[in-house]
């Protein structure tokens, strides 16, 4: 009985550890820096609501030219071939994909522009 008041006096007196913020923990892209095109592969979603664009992970052009684009980009069929940069599996939903962008036609307010390429050896990303 004697030790227990003793502890409980201890924990008392002794200051608490300042607990870290968990929604702190992971920063938004936006804020860390710019959106490197080369990385994004796997399952992606593209959003045309503009409504949404403040959820999307970047904003993307859809260019008609390939010498103009970023990043060459070929449609895969299965999720398990997008393994590279350019192979994007576009999904039918949000919830399933690695990354949404939005889609604007304005190239001024795209983070980056792609092409389609119906040549799987085609996709990638440009040199610069």
């Amino acid at each position: 009985m004697f030790y227990s008041l003793i502890l409980a006096g201890l924990l008392g007196w002794l200051p608490a550890a300042p607990v870290a913020n968990p929604f702190a923990a992971a920063p938004l892209v936006r804020l860390v820096g710019s959106v490197e095109p080369c990385r994004i592969y796997g399952s992606v979603y593209l959003e045309t609501d503009p409504r949404r664009r403040g959820l999307c992970f970047a904003t993307v052009y859809v260019e008609k030219e390939e010498a103009f684009a970023d990043v060459v980009v070929f449609r895969e069929d299965n999720k398990l071939f997008a393994d590279k940069a350019g192979l994007w599996y576009l999904t039918p939903t949000r919830d399933f994909a690695d990354y949404t962008l939005f889609v604007t036609t304005n190239r001024a307010l795209a983070d980056f522009a792609i092409t389609y390429s119906d040549i799987r050896s085609f996709a990638g990303c440009r040199q610069q």
